[in-house]
């Protein structure tokens, strides 16, 4: 009976995540995240990314920074600095660099013509809530080492050295940060410079995953339909990693099928789909349930259907 309930509990668990819907446009993503991810951690847990900073929930995937609750002073630019913004852990610029839309007419170009990349730049893993200020300040700077300067931002400790174009977060994030760079250039098929590799791997020793880690994972496969296997333990980046590249088997999520109508079952109706040009019979055609209701195209008989340039379903018996 406990292997029964296990069994049973699992496949509950997969299904789920089959069924889960991920964000096609970043503009989705952020608010699906501010609602299934990061909802009760405005006034608890990490904090914002950068900082550790608490805030206020505002509209519909921003908020308003509580400078108080982690010391934050302001830079330079306010307005950002009072604001929480969506931090791409791995940059728009860099992932996009890697991508021939973006050698064609640059970010405006990828999101227009670019499937992977819109999947790329929605994914859910990828972003975490930040202090505006220092996302800016950020830039598409890749992560490294930065020594000696005063503290830019008060008690926050993430230095950015914009000389040496480089970001070092604070210490409570870096595994994090790592993690999610190690699941952004394996699912993608990107390039990571040895250098990178290397730091990056020390911080992934040097700060295992947190109690907040896995559940931000949890929360997130919900919504993209798998984990992130850095972080779930199942993969682990070594030097010289070649990526898998699941995320560019299918270029954009997609919904499951929805069966025909009830209309259409009860009339006893023949089935076509406009896309593959095959018709399927209310009986032995086992595809015939499986047909999204976008792509049908309904006839009264084979006749009809033939005569509309379709032909019979092949596992049709």
């Amino acid at each position: 009976m406990k292997r029964l309930i296990v069994a049973s509990l699992a496949t509950l668990v997969i299904t789920s995540l089959a069924l889960a819907e991920p964000p096609s446009t970043f503009t989705a993503a952020k608010a699906i995240a501010k609602n299934k991810v990061f909802y009760d951690q405005a006034s608890t847990g990490l904090g914002d990314l950068y900082c550790g900073c608490a805030w206020k929930w505002v509209g519909k995937s921003g908020g308003r920074i509580d400078a108080a609750s982690c010391g934050y002073d302001t830079r330079a630019q306010q307005t950002r600095a009072e604001r929480i913004e969506w931090e791409h852990i791995v940059p728009a610029w860099i992932f996009g660099h890697q991508r021939q839309c973006w050698q064609n007419g640059g970010r405006k170009h990828c999101v227009a013509d670019d499937p992977v990349f819109r999947a790329m730049e929605a994914d859910l893993f990828n972003l975490y809530p930040s202090v505006g200020e220092v996302n800016g300040d950020r830039s598409n700077y890749q992560y490294g080492l930065v020594a000696g300067g005063a503290a830019l931002y008060g008690a926050c400790t993430t230095r950015v050295d914009f000389k040496a174009r480089s970001a070092e977060p604070r210490d409570e994030v870096k595994g994090l940060v790592a993690r999610s760079t190690f699941y952004m250039y394996d699912r993608y098929g990107l390039t990571m410079s040895r250098q990178q590799q290397q730091l990056l791997m020390a911080w992934d020793r040097q700060h295992p995953v947190s109690t907040w880690e896995r559940e931000w994972d949890s929360r997130t496969a919900k919504v993209m339909g798998h984990h992130n296997p850095f972080i779930t333990g199942e993969r682990a980046w070594t030097l010289g990693h070649k990526p898998l590249r699941e995320g560019l088997v299918s270029l954009l999520p997609t919904k499951i099928a929805a069966p025909p109508s009830a209309k259409a079952v009860a009339r006893d109706v023949i089935i076509g789909n406009r896309n593959s040009r095959l018709y399927h019979l209310p009986q032995d055609c086992p595809s015939y349930a499986k047909v999204a209701p976008k792509n049908q195209e309904i006839f009264s008989n084979e006749s009809a259907a033939i005569a509309a340039g379709y032909r019979k379903a092949g596992n049709c018996r």
